[in-house]
């Protein structure tokens, strides 16, 4: 009971910490102590000790992604500094007005997704393009995180076809392919990005009638116009990114990503040199950067990590796996609440499918069925304020906080998914 309280209060008490903005190096480890001591694992002696385990998530996801986050926040920085993404916000508002900036953004962070480009370093390609569209279009740029997780979490990252790790986990465990119940998934997906899009727009609307608009800020990247080079040297290295990303991601899986980003990067050098403001500042601000995003993310995890290996949380997933009654309810239920409890959602996938998956295929479900309720589900309740991506995106990337950025953020990536999971669930019973 008490390692129940602790782990509940330490995650409650991690998302209030977060909300108010209080840094997540302090935060994280401070609210992992409070889930270990009342769960009674050892402080620093033995191999499962609060320190061990904090470490070992802390180092092993930084060990796993950190090439990535360096590379894709040095490639945000060059075209921001380059003014590459100034160029590109500047054609997309010459051709499609004002009023399409934000489904630029959401389609350009869709299409990065669906190609098999990691979800963070589609935040760090982004944001510069974006930063540019909403302060052409004058939009709130609180947004911002919000449109980045829409095109990027939500319709895309759980959808059959996508390359993204939450559609690929299931395959493991239920012999399944990526295109696993597509029918009902592409169902969904439309419903997700028409629904989720028109909320989004509506509470930017709503916040622009109320006087919001987009605030220049001085660390805000300055380009005169004559620097300008011209939109295809922005857009190919984008290109290039995809490409490589796309045909590399059967035979080199994550690494792939680390060529793709390389040899955006090196595109960016080399087509537009001449434009760079000060090459080696931008280096400089883009390994800050990553070494922000990438600690604050491992911060996180690091509570995951003891989080796992509590009392609570073994009893948390013993509980969530014997739901009775729909068993699709019962694997989204569970899924979802572990994603939650984690902050991750292929976390979630990988320590609830080994205890459901073969339980539920033997009771008569579909193999099909379950992998496409088990990837949308672990994309809702991820997404709570002390999720890696919600935290990178929001602060590293975007350099807001959570009190003005997550509400909207929130409605996006928990809500839309929430009622999607419903859909599916309503499809797969009734068909």
């Amino acid at each position: 009971m008490i390692s129940m309280f602790g782990l509940t209060g330490g995650l409650a008490l991690l998302i209030i910490l977060t909300i108010r903005g209080m840094n997540l190096f302090i935060a994280a480890p401070l609210c992992a102590l409070i889930v270990a001591v009342s769960s009674n694992i050892p402080l620093i002696s033995g191999e499962e000790s609060f320190v061990t385990l904090y470490m070992s998530g802390f180092s092993g996801f930084i060990a796993a992604w950190f090439f990535m986050f360096l590379l894709g926040a040095i490639f945000g920085k060059f075209m921001e500094d380059t003014g590459a993404a100034d160029s590109v916000a500047r054609w997309i508002i010459d051709k499609l007005g004002f009023k399409q900036a934000v489904l630029a953004v959401v389609l350009a962070c869709a299409i990065l997704t669906y190609g098999g480009v990691s979800l963070f370093v589609v935040a760090f390609s982004v944001y510069p393009m974006a930063l540019s569209l909403f302060k052409d279009a004058n939009l709130p740029r609180r947004f911002i995180p919000a449109t980045l997780a829409f095109g990027s979490v939500t319709f895309t990252m759980t959808s059959a076809g996508s390359p993204e790790i939450q559609n690929w986990i299931p395959i493991k465990y239920l012999g399944t392919s990526p295109f696993a119940a597509w029918e009902v998934s592409l169902v969904v997906a439309v419903f997700m990005a028409t629904f989720g899009y028109w909320w989004l727009k509506r509470m930017i609307g709503r916040a622009v009638k109320n006087g919001e608009q987009f605030d220049v800020r001085a660390e805000d990247p300055k380009v005169a116009v004559r620097d300008y080079p011209h939109p295809i040297t922005g857009i190919l290295p984008l290109i290039i990114v995809l490409a490589l990303s796309f045909y590399l991601h059967d035979s080199m899986a994550q690494l792939a990503l680390i060529v793709a980003l390389s040899g955006g990067v090196l595109s960016l050098m080399i087509i537009n040199f001449q434009h760079f403001h000060n090459l080696s500042a931008a280096v400089n601000a883009g390994t800050t950067g990553a070494l922000v995003a990438i600690g604050n993310t491992a911060a996180v995890v690091g509570f995951g990590s003891i989080a796992k290996h509590t009392d609570a949380f073994q009893q948390t997933v013993e509980i969530m796996t014997q739901i009775p009654g729909n068993e699709l309810i019962g694997a989204a239920i569970a899924v979802s609440v572990i994603a939650g409890l984690t902050g991750s959602a292929s976390g979630g996938q990988a320590i609830v499918l080994p205890l459901v998956g073969p339980h539920y295929v033997d009771q008569g479900v579909q193999p099909e069925q379950l992998h496409r309720i088990v990837s949308i589900s672990s994309g809702a309740l991820d997404s709570l304020p002390h999720n890696g991506y919600v935290v990178t995106t929001i602060r590293a990337i975007c350099k807001e906080t959570h009190k003005a950025a997550y509400p909207a953020m929130a409605a996006l990536t928990v809500v839309v998914p929430l009622i999607g999971l419903c859909i599916a669930i309503a499809l797969f019973s009734l068909f």
